[in-house]
């Protein structure tokens, strides 16, 4: 005779108890060669033999002031693998095709980003189509306007997206017009990018001294820091890539309705100052942001998706810059339930700043965080992207490795300090995106401007 699983999970007695976690163990025997080569690149490799692959991650610092940097960039990123002096773009695809490989690149407004992965036996060929496109892509005058042509039409399609409205409204509520909020350019001053433009950014900012190349596989780290030396040889400057000037201290005060009519959703985007990964506190607030709301039993989901059903999605999570962090919390709600939602996250910001956790709870958090730490960097493409991007904070393999002994390390009351220190709720600011008609409640709860 079968049972059901909700048999087989109980007793005469009640439910059956769950056994203990058992221990989570971090990767402590990593060999890691972590180096600056000639040229300025800071290389970081890390043997990790779990497939035959190589990963690749490849950050230049990329920042601009000019108006027009971040459409140039965005073309740049999606012309920089079409072809270089001495291979087409069909090449450059049938030569990593042919060693299992493939090599992308993206940028934003702090970074360029290339990154791929091969088999370990063609590593070599990865690199050497890596270093062609970094010294001597073309952005032939043809794949610059077919680029062109795509990037208009996903720009135009992601800028009127409710998520990247909300992201790009609070980017000008917390920093102005700093560089750091040019995330997604207009869609005009992409059509007005010339390749002669592209060339000539690419030339003065793709540079090695300052950037940071990380391989982790199934590759000794001295050989790979050899091979990423001699096939990235002609890659030279003496000047640096050029970083972010530094973000303003964010202000907290009054949410900012940023007016978006007909909308039946209302965006909540809320944001604070917080610490970077190098402050002691970190860990603590590391584990009290996930109490709050950073995974799906955290206060801030139960309250107002389990209990109220005032969103499906709710979350809270830090974001790092080079120089420092912020606390950001983000919902969607109905527009008739936006007030009600808004009251609903004060009230825990502020029971959280005044209650202190319980041990279990922090206990659970931990575990997660640990578990969640591993997990991701089980992986070889996980630890490469891990690893990446640490690095561009000045952090390297040995942060990740150590990180779970200062999370164990984490007591109870250094949560409730740190859930008191940054999550007041008199921290924050932010914007709300929706239809103004429809939120006349929010008023009648103040600490909200209205345009």
């Amino acid at each position: 005779m079968s049972r059901t699983a909700e048999q087989i999970g109980r007793t005469e007695l009640g439910p059956r108890p769950l056994p203990p976690l058992g221990e989570q163990r971090a990767a402590t025997n990593l060999s890691v060669v972590d180096t600056v080569l000639d040229n300025g690149l800071r290389v970081i490799a890390v043997h990790q033999p779990a497939v035959p692959m190589v990963e690749l991650r490849l950050r230049v610092p990329f920042a601009g002031a000019e108006p027009a940097h971040a459409a140039t960039a965005e073309v740049l990123a999606a012309t920089i693998l079409t072809g270089t002096e001495t291979r087409d773009r069909v090449a450059i695809d049938t030569e990593l095709a042919l060693v299992g490989g493939e090599l992308a690149a993206a940028v934003d407004p702090e970074l360029l980003s290339l990154g791929g992965n091969a088999l370990a036996s063609g590593f070599d060929t990865l690199l050497a189509v890596l270093a062609d496109a970094l010294t001597s892509a073309t952005h032939r005058d043809d794949e610059v306007a077919g680029e062109k042509t795509r990037l208009i039409e996903r720009i135009t399609v992601a800028r009127s997206k409710p998520n990247v409205i909300a992201r790009q409204a609070l980017q000008r509520h917390r920093y102005g017009d700093h560089p750091f909020t040019r995330e997604i350019p207009e869609a005009a001053e992409v059509a007005e990018v010339e390749p002669d433009a592209v060339r000539a950014l690419h030339r003065a900012a793709v540079l090695p001294r300052g950037s940071v190349l990380v391989l982790v596989g199934d590759v000794e780290p001295v050989r790979a820091v050899a091979g990423a030396a001699e096939a990235l040889a002609g890659w030279r400057s003496e000047a640096s890539a050029s970083t972010l000037p530094a973000l303003p201290p964010l202000t907290p005060g009054d949410l900012l309705v940023v007016p978006r009519p007909g909308a039946v959703q209302s965006q909540i985007r809320l944001s604070a100052q917080s610490i970077p990964r190098t402050d002691p506190r970190y860990p603590a607030l590391q584990l009290a942001n996930l109490a709050f709301g950073g995974f799906f039993s955290s206060r801030l989901v139960e309250n107002i998706r389990e209990d109220k059903g005032y969103t499906y999605h709710a979350r809270s999570y830090p974001e790092f810059t080079v120089d420092g962090a912020t606390l950001l919390i983000d919902t969607d709600t109905a527009s008739d339930v936006t007030a009600a939602a808004l009251l609903e996250i004060r009230y825990e910001l502020g029971r959280f700043a005044l209650v202190a956790p319980e041990e279990a709870e922090v206990e659970t958090v931990r575990q997660y965080a640990i578990g969640s730490l591993l997990t991701s960097t089980s992986s070889q493409g996980g630890l490469a992207s891990q690893i990446a991007a640490l690095a561009v904070l000045g952090l390297g393999a040995d942060w990740l490795v150590t990180h779970p002994d200062r999370l164990k390390a984490v007591t109870a009351a250094e949560v409730a300090a740190a859930a008191q220190e940054f999550f007041a709720p008199t921290n924050f600011t932010g914007i709300i995106v929706g239809d103004v008609d429809k939120l006349a409640p929010l008023h009648r709860i103040g600490g909200v401007r209205f345009p």
